[in-house]
């Protein structure tokens, strides 16, 4: 029976989830991975060695349960609505049990007046789950995912096309992180308290790349050319619609709307990349054209054929003939909280001052 202190890890089937828990069980830690429900992943983690708690996150009741006997946490909230909900419920059942450390998944853009909800959700959650005296917390706070550039390689792989409201395509605005990579922070950090808490950590990519240079990387791994071509904000929420099955809910479509405007505007490329991966993690950050190599590996349906590139023109107009979502809206009719005054990152005094290159991995709240 392994000595090291139990870890529970929340959305354990998810994008970094999955991934902190493999990697934690590779150090020997022992597992409680929190899933929504089983299924092919959850029982791949289940074979890996981790103990499956099937339950809901946004229930206190199977939060407490699933905290018991644990001496440290993964808080990663899912992308979805209510994720002050969830923060809230794991800081009060974290609370009540014998933590000594957590460690949470932020964002790069958080702060207290982004135009974003889910962002300024984060930035409160942040502040709540510091406000206890009994545990010490550490904040791993990656930007734009390489992950994000993969959902439309379908596209790319059938029509030749990179398609994202990225603006130009020969800037560069951002240094991709793997899943993997963002886990391998967390996982230092999970692993060694001592030497992290308190801490906030940025893990990006090991370049900055422009869409043109994504779309040549996926060409690459494709074998065909791929061109970026620069879409509006309605024309991808039109392919988000058309074509289920989506990871992404109209209300999380909202947010990454407001997440493509700053892209655009360069908020990612504000001091990436980062040595975090490198320093934190014990591993050379991985490069996108590799990322993009394991993805199409393990997707045989990539593999271009006539009747595959057909249904690939055939989903092409459906996104055209499929209405918009009327993105502001949405929210309105979730009833989502405005502020009077939001502010794109890079407008706010707060941001701008917090995200120094030196403050970077030592502000505990407002470096998320």
């Amino acid at each position: 029976m392994s000595t090291l202190p139990r870890i529970l890890v929340t959305s354990a089937a998810g994008k970094t989830g999955r991934h902190v828990t493999t990697q934690l069980l590779e150090k020997g830690f022992p597992v409680r991975a929190f899933v929504r429900k089983r299924d092919g992943r959850s029982d791949a983690l289940a074979r890996a060695g981790a103990e499956i708690f099937e339950g809901d996150q946004y229930a206190l009741s199977d939060m407490r349960r699933a905290m018991q006997g644990m001496k440290r946490a993964y808080q990663c909230a899912p992308t979805a609505p209510n994720g002050l909900h969830f923060n809230a419920i794991f800081t009060a059942a974290a609370h009540e049990v014998d933590l000594e450390h957590v460690v949470t998944l932020g964002q790069w853009l958080s702060d207290a007046d982004h135009p974003s909800l889910f962002t300024r959700e984060v930035y409160i959650s942040d502040l709540l789950i510091r406000m206890s005296s009994k545990f010490t917390v550490t904040s791993v706070n990656p930007g734009w995912f390489a992950d994000n550039y993969l959902m439309v390689l379908d596209m790319a792989a059938h029509l030749g096309v990179f398609t994202m409201p990225l603006g130009p395509g020969d800037q560069k605005k951002n240094a991709p992180p793997s899943n993997e990579d963002i886990a391998s922070v967390a996982v230092a950090a999970l692993s060694d308290p001592g030497r992290h808490a308190g801490k906030s950590y940025r893990p990006t990519g090991p370049e900055l790349m422009s869409p043109n240079e994504i779309a040549a990387s996926i060409g690459s791994v494709l074998g065909r050319k791929v061109r970026y071509m620069d879409i509006s904000e309605k024309m991808m929420s039109k392919a988000l619609r058309a074509l289920p099955p989506s990871n992404y809910s109209e209300a999380a479509v909202s947010q990454l709307a407001i997440y493509a405007d700053e892209y655009r505007r360069g908020s990612f490329a504000v001091n990436a990349p980062t040595d975090a991966v490198r320093r934190v993690g014990g591993r050379l950050p991985e490069r996108f054209e590799s990322i993009v190599r394991r993805a199409v590996a393990e997707r045989s349906e990539l593999r271009t054929t006539s009747l595959r590139r057909v249904k690939a023109l055939l989903n092409f107009a459906k996104i055209l003939l499929t209405p918009a979502l009327d993105l502001t809206k949405v929210q309105s009719d979730r009833d989502y909280v405005c502020i009077p005054r939001p502010k794109f990152s890079q407008n706010s005094a707060d941001w701008v001052t917090t995200h120094q290159p030196q403050r970077v991995a030592q502000n505990p709240v407002s470096a998320a």
